[in-house]
């Protein structure tokens, strides 16, 4: 018979995510006792999904990429992918689906976890409905924090559930790649996922309802990853969106699309990579007076604005701020050191860059895309400074004509871009486009967030030969201009 018992923490945490499980590292080490309640496997959608596989599948596809490039190795690694080794090598990355080392590492850092399905049941109250059909009411003494992240979001296309359409989950899980895939959406996931498939022996058709490739970048960096793809034989189309759909055949094994052009596709699968909504919709939001399936509007401490009371914190992609993992970890840190200061009695700093404040989500937020050329940005776009009416300098360089990019590789195709703030002088948006150009992207984000002069950087000498030395021709072509 299902019973129900009350336990008491300082903090709960609802999703055992990278978010929810650093909101509760921090929350521990500060002496609170912290649980997570969790519905899924722990360690969230980046362990097992997203990040981690994705990566895993696109890292032997950029790395042969290059080195077919590279005299010497070129007759080694033009032959196709061993596909087999390649999904092995994903599942291994993702543990094979299993979150027992996630579940060592929340006890080791002497946190409880609670498997089951939480639900706010009003002030510092947590009902959580266990496996076994239990309930298990929590009462928090000093906070909540809602760390629950985010789903993909499927089109209103009428019969999509007939269709049994791959979201960002079936993409990076799939046990063998489909002979046609046609991929709808422009954003991270849809050209991600292109590269990797494409490469792996797929028939992709990337399908985008904007003009170009990752409409919210630099236009440069959607045309550079746009060539590449093409260049790998998949079809990228523009200002194009699915009209309608169904599963066609006998077995039906085939997808038939119909297209706002007129035109028609045939696929295996079909993949929608259109946006992401909060997974808040079942988490009991009612109880407190928000409407279930909104995004959780937080201050800049992450505390939730709609609640009165300071005990409730929306953490990571579920508050809209920032849709990264590295984002939300970043946020945990923040609402961590938030909670325990307000368990100890103790002021928030709650200014510009202060210990309580994520103002990283506002002014640096790095992103990388890792196709082929990897797209690296952090800050604003020319697009964003327009729109917030923000004076800056605009800055180019072609990453090809530096010696450290042809020691990279001979045909190196790439471009960077930094926005300088006209009245402070402080460079405040970064993008780099090209092959490699992942690892410059911490420096871009140091240089930000630290608000370093520009006359400053000159005193930063970047090693020769390597693609770090962008940075000082950006410079120097500012002052030669």
């Amino acid at each position: 018979m299902p019973t129900e018992n009350i336990r008491t923490y300082d903090v709960i945490v609802i999703g055992a995510g990278p978010v929810g499980e650093n909101v509760a590292d921090r929350t521990a080490a500060a002496g609170l006792s912290s649980v997570i309640v969790e519905s899924e496997l722990a360690g969230g959608e980046c362990s097992y999904w997203a990040c981690e596989p994705s990566k895993a599948l696109l890292r032997p596809v950029l790395l042969r990429a290059d080195a077919v490039h590279v005299p010497g190795l070129d007759p080694a690694v033009k032959g196709p992918l061993d596909v087999d080794a390649v999904l092995a090598h994903r599942n291994r990355m993702s543990a094979d689906w299993k979150d027992d080392g996630q579940v060592e590492w929340i006890k080791s850092a002497g946190i409880d976890l609670l498997r089951g399905h939480g639900r706010l049941a009003g002030e510092r109250e947590v009902s959580v409905e266990t496996p076994e059909g239990d309930t298990v009411r929590l009462r928090a003494r000093h906070a909540v924090a809602v760390c629950t992240g985010s789903h993909a979001a499927l089109p209103a296309l009428p019969g999509i559930e007939s269709l049994r359409p791959w979201t960002s989950r079936e993409a990076t899980s799939a046990q063998q790649p489909p002979k046609r895939l046609v991929i709808v959406g422009a954003g991270v996931v849809g050209v991600e996922m292109a590269a990797a498939w494409q490469a792996l022996g797929s028939r992709v058709t990337l399908l985008a309802r904007e003009d170009g490739l990752l409409p919210r970048m630099e236009p440069f960096a959607g045309e550079l990853v746009t060539e590449r793809l093409r260049e790998a034989g998949a079809d990228v189309r523009f200002n194009v969106s699915v009209v309608g759909a169904e599963r066609m055949g006998d077995g039906e094994d085939e997808v038939r699309v119909a297209l706002s052009d007129g035109g028609e596709i045939t696929a295996d699968e079909i993949l929608f990579a259109t946006g992401r909504a909060p997974r808040s919709q079942d988490i009991g939001l009612g109880a407190v007076g928000l409407k279930p399936g909104d995004w959780l509007a937080t201050d800049d401490s992450l505390t939730v604005t709609a609640v009165p009371g300071d005990w409730l914190y929306a953490v990571g992609d579920v508050n809209r701020r920032a849709l990264f993992t590295h984002q939300g970890k970043y946020q945990a840190r923040v609402a961590g050191s938030v909670i325990a200061a307000r368990a100890r009695g103790e002021r928030l700093d709650t200014g510009r860059w202060a210990p309580h404040s994520s103002t990283a989500d506002i002014e640096a937020v790095p992103g990388v895309v890792f196709t082929d050329p990897e797209v690296a940005s952090v800050g604003l776009t020319v697009r964003e400074a327009e729109r917030t009416g923000r004076a800056v300098e605009v800055v180019d360089y072609e990453i090809g004509h530096l010696a450290g990019a042809v020691q990279y590789r001979p045909d190196y195709r790439g471009r960077a871009r930094i926005l300088i703030d006209r009245d402070r002088q402080v460079v405040v948006g970064a993008t780099f486009v090209g092959p490699g150009v992942a690892e410059l992207l911490y420096s871009a984000t140091v240089a930000i967030t630290g608000e370093v002069p520009v006359e400053r950087l000159w005193h930063a000498v970047p090693a020769f030969p390597t693609i770090s030395e962008v940075w000082l021709r950006l410079l120097e072509t500012r002052r030669d201009s």
